[in-house]
């Protein structure tokens, strides 16, 4: 009895979305992953759990040690220290989304993006950014709580993110989020058109 040739599955996609503080990329996210049906992507922490955190849902909770034999691995698509905690992508579990034909999303910074650009070339890069430096000040005042020194030094920041982001060549797409539903339609559409060109 002959077997049929089982059809061999099409590998998903990688998204990275990143964008400075303030322009609501983790809004985005949330909205894009509950209408495309995508994975998201947990990462991995030195950091002590919050209050409300569970393991394995916002992060994957580690100690230092294991963090650091993950680095020796070349277990980790991208990390950063940031504040003294580190941070990073674990790769086992993305890949193995993306073999089992899984579109996977990432939501980091644009350092980590770069790294997991040079890590995985075949990734899409998205940008999110505000209108303007207006918007994005107004943005980052918020609730009025932060001293202007703190407002100039995030607004600082996000430039600088920004640029870094332009300067390495390493996104493909930026999206101004001027309107949120309209900023969500267009990362929603860039995940379809990618997807498609694979077929």
């Amino acid at each position: 009895m002959n077997e049929i040739p089982t059809e061999p599955t099409r590998r998903g996609r990688l998204f990275v979305i990143s964008g400075p503080s303030g322009v609501g990329k983790s809004t985005i996210v949330k909205k894009v992953l509950a209408r495309t049906g995508a994975t998201f992507s947990v990462s991995a922490t030195t950091r002590r759990p919050r209050e409300g955190e569970r393991n394995g849902r916002e992060y994957v909770f580690v100690t230092v040690e294991a963090f650091g034999r993950m680095i020796d691995d070349n277990a980790l698509l991208e990390w950063a220290d940031v504040f003294g905690n580190r941070y990073g992508t674990p790769a086992e579990p993305v890949n193995d989304a993306i073999d089992a034909g899984r579109t996977v999303v990432l939501e980091i910074d644009v350092q980590g993006g770069v790294q997991v650009a040079r890590n995985q070339p075949e990734a899409t890069l998205i940008l999110i950014v505000a209108p303007n430096d207006e918007e994005l000040r107004r943005r980052l005042t918020g609730r009025g709580t932060d001293e202007p020194e703190v407002i100039a030094r995030r607004l600082a920041k996000a430039k600088a993110e920004i640029q870094m982001a332009r300067d390495s060549g390493a996104y493909e797409y930026e999206v101004v989020n001027d309107s949120l539903d309209e900023a969500i339609d267009a990362v929603v559409t860039i995940i379809h058109q990618e997807s498609e060109e694979d077929d």
